[in-house]
């Protein structure tokens, strides 16, 4: 693709979410050779993306009717996005794929994470371990190793295979009642360990990939959950909803679930 001057943001990566319905009444009025043209475009337009540095593409079967064929696109440059965004709604011919859900966000890290002094201060504090002893250094060490995992799984992750994908949009409220930008940072952080609490039970389960939106798209966050099966996907949200930070100052939107299919199978499954 060519380039023009790089829009990349100093940290993370655009994570983009596009949700198609395929208008099946233009798709007939192609004769065979013409939807195979169609086909074979989209899918040298997947391995065209998949080649570019730093680039992840998903391509989704959507299981409701709520869309029928989704992607979801990781990748850093902007103007990458907004070429690949435009390309994939063409690239079945004009009026096939008609867009029904789209959302832009951020790769980022939260800023709720245990810092070096916070872990520091957990050792000497609860602990008993002394700063000056070798348990204390061994500990930093470790700790120090599994903040640059979670950093890179965060900022720079790489997508699971997994079949299931779940995405949805949310908000932490801001109304009369509960209004979550008023409280102390304090307060939120303490909310935040407790909800993570909550995330780590699934571990192994549910990979969850949370991207920031905050002035990018309607909501503040992206959230997009990868598992084996649907009832970790059910069970993860179910529980999550009952710790306050959900309960009280969550406000989330429409839900989208997906198949990681192969384009072949999934243009079986679309019936093209």
């Amino acid at each position: 693709m060519e380039k023009n001057t790089a829009l990349i943001p100093e940290e993370g990566w655009h994570c983009l979410h596009l949700f198609y319905r395929v208008e099946y009444g233009q798709w007939q009025l192609l004769n065979r050779e013409e939807q195979n043209v169609a086909k074979t475009n989209l899918a040298s337009l997947v391995q065209e993306v998949r080649a570019m540095d730093s680039t992840q593409t998903l391509t989704l079967n959507m299981v409701t009717p709520k869309a029928d064929i989704g992607f979801m696109l990781i990748t850093p440059d902007l103007h990458d996005v907004n070429k690949i965004e435009k390309r994939l709604s063409l690239s079945l011919g004009a009026d096939i794929l008609t867009p029904v859900y789209s959302y832009l966000s951020l790769t980022e890290e939260s800023e709720y994470i245990t810092t070096e002094e916070d872990y520091a201060r957990t050792l000497e504090k609860e602990q008993n371990i002394k700063p000056d002893s070798e348990k204390f250094a061994e500990a930093m060490k470790s700790f120090r190793e599994q903040m640059k995992h979670y950093r890179q799984e965060r900022v720079y992750p790489r997508l699971p295979d997994w079949p299931v994908v779940c995405f949805y949009n949310m908000s932490k409220r801001r109304g009369e009642q509960r209004n979550w930008y008023a409280l102390p940072y304090d307060e939120r952080r303490k909310l935040m360990k407790g909800h993570a609490v909550v995330g780590r039970e699934f571990a192994g389960k549910v990979k969850q990939l949370i991207t920031g939106s905050t002035g990018l798209d309607d909501a503040e966050w992206g959230v997009t959950l990868f598992a084996r099966n649907t009832f970790q996907i059910k069970a993860i949200v179910y529980q999550m909803r009952f710790d306050p930070v959900s309960a009280e100052y969550a406000d989330f939107g429409e839900f989208y679930i997906g198949i990681q299919l192969p384009l072949d199978e999934l243009f079986r499954r679309l019936q093209l």
